[in-house]
C-alpha cells in the first residue's frame, strides 16, 4: 500500500503501553524485516491480516484505526516479554548497547506466504526497490480493500500469483526473479499446508525444508524463518551482519566475497553465542550497525 502523502486518518482507537512492556513503532517498521508499511505525517500505514491499518505512537500511547487491539498486539509481539527475550542473548558488551540505543525493537509477525515472496524479491536490491516490487504484485493480483485507515491492495495467495503469466510478473520488475516466484507460487498452491508442515519442524529441518523452494537460499530461508515463523534462533547473515561480527568478534573473513563456507561459520557462531533468540540479537546489531562498524575501526 502506497498512501497518499496528505491523508491523514483520524485514529479513534488506542492502546497504552505498561511500563514494563518496551515498543519503538519507528526502528520496527524501518528496520529492514517488512516492506509494505509507509510513514508519512508522523502515521504508519500498511496492512495487518489483510486489512489496511494505520498507527502512530507517542510515548507509551498507540493510536490506530483498521485493525481489532489483539490482532495489533499479536502482529507487533506486543505480547512477548521483550526484557526477558534480551537477557537471554547473554551478557555481551555490544549487543547491550545496542540494546541501550534501540530498546523497543520488536520482531513482528509476518504472514509465511507474504515473508516469502518478499524476500525473494529482497535478494540483491535495495529496500525501495523491493517495495516498488511488491506493490505491483499487489496491484496487479491483489483484492482492492477498504477500511476506516484507507484503501489498499491485499497480498495475493499463491493461486493468485502463480496465476499470474510469468512475462506479467516480469513486468512487476521482479527481474532474474520472476521465474522464482513464479515457481514458487506453485509449488505453494500444490502444497496449501506447507506453512503448517514447516512450523511443526525444529529450526535445522525447517531451513533445510524451505531451501528447496526455487530461488530460496541460505539468508533467505534464516529471514523467512526468522521473520515469518518465529524462529528466533535463526541469524540471518548479510554484507552488515557479517562485517558487525567479523570486527567486534573476530568471526569470518575480512575478504569481500562472503562464501557459503564464511555463512555457515557466521550464522552458527550467532546461534551459539546469542542463544535461542539469535535472531533478536542479530536485529539489535543490525540497527546499531553503523556504529559498532565505526566504532571497531576507530580502536
Amino acid at each position: 500500500m502506497v498512501p497518499e502523502a496528505d491523508f491523514c486518518p483520524p485514529l479513534p482507537l488506542s492502546y497504552r503501553l505498561s511500563p514494563d512492556q518496551h515498543f519503538d513503532l519507528d526502528p520496527t517498521l524501518s528496520c529492514g524485516q517488512v516492506f509494505r508499511w509507509h510513514r508519512a505525517n508522523g502515521i504508519w500505514r500498511g496492512t495487518i491480516e489483510n486489512k489496511p491499518v494505520a498507527v502512530r505512537q507517542a510515548g507509551p500511547l498507540l493510536t490506530y484505526t483498521g485493525c481489532s487491539e489483539a490482532s495489533l498486539v499479536r502482529y507487533f509481539a506486543l505480547d512477548i516479554d521483550l526484557e526477558n527475550v534480551l537477557l537471554t542473548t547473554g551478557d555481551d558488551p555490544y549487543l547491550a548497547a545496542a540494546i541501550r540505543r534501540h530498546r523497543g525493537l520488536r520482531i513482528v509477525r509476518q504472514d509465511p506466504w507474504e515473508c516469502l515472496v518478499s524476500y525473494l524479491c529482497a535478494q540483491n536490491t535495495s529496500i525501495p526497490h523491493i517495495q516498488r516490487m511488491l506493490h505491483n504484485l499487489c496491484a496487479r493480483t491483489g483484492d482492492e480493500i477498504r477500511g476506516p485507515a484507507g484503501t489498499a491492495h491485499s497480498f495475493p495467495d499463491a493461486g493468485a500469483v502463480a496465476s499470474l503469466p510469468l512475462e506479467e510478473k516480469k513486468a512487476c520488475a521482479f527481474g532474474y526473479r520472476a521465474g522464482y516466484i513464479h515457481r514458487t507460487a506453485e509449488a505453494v498452491t500444490m502444497d496449501p499446508c506447507w506453512d503448517e508442515r514447516i512450523r511443526e519442524m525444529d529450526y535445522e529441518d525447517a531451513r533445510r525444508e524451505i531451501m528447496q523452494f526455487p530461488g530460496v537460499g541460505p539468508k533467505v530461508a534464516d529471514c523467512i524463518l526468522l521473520f515469518g515463523f518465529e524462529m528466533y534462533e535463526s541469524f540471518p547473515v548479510d554484507v552488515w551482519v557479517r562485517a558487525i561480527v567479523q570486527t567486534c568478534y573476530g568471526v569470518g573473513s575480512p575478504a569481500k566475497t562472503l562464501t557459503p563456507k564464511e555463512y555457515e561459520t557466521i550464522r552458527r557462531f550467532g546461534r551459539r553465542h546469542f542463544g535461542r533468540y539469535a535472531g533478536y540479537a542479530q536485529e539489535y546489531l543490525f540497527a546499531d550497525r553503523d556504529h559498532l562498524v565505526r566504532l571497531k575501526r576507530e580502536d
